[in-house]
């Protein structure tokens, strides 16, 4: 399904577990309406939003599963570094292989790894672009 909204159109897809893959590439498919639609819309809005769908991360690996986990942990409007999340799952020397599971991460927003930066303050990378990473950021009043 696309969602539209002020960051732009969304594509959301559903596996049987729950929501699997979001991105920011939209699509020709049918716009959706409905609850889940409603909270992204609002985020877009700056609302803060408690997402009440269930998550499918059956696609990543044990570790990437612990990373996006350990992501969702992150407040509102706060940043956390690859190393703050490396050492909260347990591998405090999987800085990059933290990096790379925000990288692969298949539900920006809802699994909110644009909340991840540098250890030395700099914005580090984003899947939907560096630009879209501060976006998001201001979206919800994050300090750098």
């Amino acid at each position: 399904m696309t969602i539209k909204t002020k960051l732009g159109p969304l594509r959301a897809e559903f596996s049987s577990r729950g929501l699997c893959r979001l991105d920011f590439r939209g699509s020709d498919l049918p716009v959706a309406t409905g609850g889940f639609a409603r909270q992204l819309e609002a985020y877009a809005d700056g609302k803060a939003v408690r997402f009440s769908s269930r998550l499918d991360f059956s696609s990543g690996t044990p570790f990437q599963q612990k990373v996006w986990r350990a992501l969702q942990t992150i407040p509102r409007g706060e940043t956390r570094s690859y190393a703050w999340v490396a050492r909260k799952i347990g591998r405090p020397r999987a800085v990059r292989a933290v990096g790379a599971a925000c990288g692969a991460n298949p539900i920006p927003v809802i699994v909110p790894c644009h909340r991840v930066i540098a250890s030395d303050g700099s914005i580090g990378g984003f899947g939907g672009g560096l630009a879209l990473k501060r976006r998001l950021l201001a979206l919800e009043s994050a300090k750098l």
